[in-house]
């Protein structure tokens, strides 16, 4: 088997130039295989708050006198440390110390308090900041699980088909990343696949890969190839990049971001936390570390490139005191979301947080109670970017494919939630109130009929039949109808189109890479 066999080669033209018809064919073959798609959710409520102005006041002077006493640890990244202290901090060896107010005066300077990313298929391109929330898939989890394999390790095939459900699904504005480690792949050349993918089997914007400096550079360039040759500027990926908490930046994250920002391609700056072992278990600590660490990683983004597109992260979870496991659905993490948030606003730069988070092993009651506490701070406190939106089981060790139908369906209700109340007259019904006779039903009127397709949100995995038809129907659980949509979502699923020459010079690029370096195992 050769080193590109995993990459899918039947639409090549023989000769590699551009074929299909011209520009009309290609028009008109996009058209035809357009996934249904909603737009990305502009909020109408206003964000809840937990905090008051001189309590979130306190947690960013506490995040001040962090970076000023404490410091981060640059490791292994000199040019980082020099680019810190050109602007002001002071270093002793690979421990940087920033004056107070120097991290937040470099960052209002010239991040964007939003920013577009472009999809591959203009239709798809994302606002991100603002009143705007986009959801993204699941990332990271290196085994799958469906009710038929049960849990396993993740292969290519497996993050393709993740790749297929996320731009099929309507309510998924974006392809994610790491929808899930592809482990039959060389870990350090499946970066090459799955960037690929994204850009073969979806249409919407992605992300890049942030597992070292080399990967990213590749991430941009097979985006260059995609785009037409020239980004032109345009920022068509969002990365993650996260902090090694407490306060240590690496030469891998730091190394990434330099790539990205250079290329103007945006990173969200998310300490990872585990409270109690990485950080304080106080929520306010949480916050000032957490606020620490992104500043100053948001900060190094503006001094490689000011105006390059940051977002703030946060991702903490709270933690078994019995056994050391991260938890998930609890109220702690719900409020250092809601104030890492109003931290966010207040500083005027994109959010990113929660997501469909649970610890459970399957897609049960727990995984459903975990998740609904998840995403609701994550709707009502305004998140911009959510990450892991769809498909996470087990603390992030397993994409559940059942649990990706489950949660986009919830996106759906989420999508119809944050709209708000209806106040045109048609959402008043007064005509409709004292046109009806007292004590009649308005199953038949005018105004029933009018709004019947749109009234309500419908749900395509909850069963609200009759008990006897449920029976009739095979008694299934919320899993088993999940299983059977998943399946259905695949079998339907029809490619967006790719330009033959574009996708022989991406095939090209990654057979050339490939063959300049041996595989690396683990």
């Amino acid at each position: 088997m050769t080193e590109t066999a995993d990459i899918e080669t039947t639409d090549l033209a023989p000769s590699g130039r551009r074929s299909g018809g011209g520009r009309a064919g290609r028009q008109a073959a996009r058209a035809s295989s357009q996934a249904e798609s909603v737009p990305y959710i502009t909020r109408t409520l206003a964000p809840f708050e937990v905090v008051d102005d001189d309590q979130i006041a306190q947690i960013e002077r506490n995040a001040d006198e962090i970076l000023e006493r404490s410091g981060i640890w640059v490791r292994g990244y000199p040019r980082a440390i020099e680019l810190f202290v050109a602007a002001g901090a002071i270093a002793d060896g690979e421990r940087v110390r920033f004056p107070a107010g120097l991290c937040r005066s470099i960052i209002q300077a010239s991040a964007p308090a939003q920013y577009t990313q472009h999809g591959r298929n203009p239709a798809r391109n994302v606002e991100i900041g603002g009143k705007n929330t986009v959801f993204a898939p699941n990332y990271g989890s290196p085994f799958v699980r469906d009710l038929d394999g049960g849990r396993r390790y993740a292969t290519l095939a497996d993050f393709q088909n993740i790749v297929r459900l996320a731009y099929s699904s309507p309510y998924i504005h974006h392809s994610g990343g790491t929808v899930c480690e592809p482990v039959d792949i060389p870990v350090n050349k499946r970066h090459l696949d799955m960037v690929y993918s994204h850009i073969k089997y979806s249409d919407k914007p992605f992300m890049g890969s942030v597992t070292a400096m080399s990967r990213a550079q590749d991430s941009v360039d097979l985006a260059r190839i995609a785009f037409g040759g020239d980004l032109q500027d345009r920022t068509v990926m969002t990365s993650l990049i996260n902090a090694s908490s407490p306060l240590v930046w690496d030469e891998t994250m730091l190394g990434a971001a330099d790539v990205y920002a250079q290329n103007n391609q945006a990173c969200i700056f998310t300490p990872f936390i585990l409270a109690g072992a990485m950080a304080p278990v106080t929520v306010a600590g949480v916050c000032a570390q957490s606020l620490a660490e992104a500043m100053s990683g948001m900060a190094f983004a503006q001094l490689v490139r000011p105006g390059a597109p940051v977002i703030l992260g946060s991702f903490a979870s709270s933690m078994s005191m019995q056994t050391g496991a991260p938890t998930f659905g609890t109220p702690e993490p719900a409020l250092v979301l809601y104030v890492m948030a109003q931290l966010a606003r207040r500083m005027g730069v994109p959010f990113r947080s929660g997501g469909g988070l649970c610890a459970s092993k399957v897609a049960d009651a727990q995984a459903a109670y975990e998740s609904a506490n998840t995403m609701q701070p994550t709707m009502l406190g305004g998140v911009n970017f959510v990450l892991h939106a769809a498909g996470w089981l087990e603390g992030g060790l397993t994409f559940g494919f059942e649990k990706f139908m489950l949660d986009v369906d919830q996106l759906g209700a989420w999508h119809t939630f944050v709209k708000g109340v209806d106040m045109s007259s048609n959402g008043q019904a007064v005509e409709a109130i004292v046109g009806n006779e007292p004590g009649m039903h308005y199953l038949g009127t005018a105004h029933t009929l009018a709004n019947f397709e749109t009234a309500f949100y419908r749900s395509n995995t909850a069963d609200n039949n009759s008990y006897e038809q449920w029976l009739e129907e095979g008694e299934t659980d919320a899993a088993m109808r999940a299983n059977t949509l998943y399946k259905k979502s695949l079998a339907d699923y029809e490619p967006p189109a790719l330009d033959e020459a574009i996708d022989a010079e991406l095939i090209a690029f990654i057979a050339r890479r490939k063959s300049e370096m041996p595989d690396e195992i683990g």
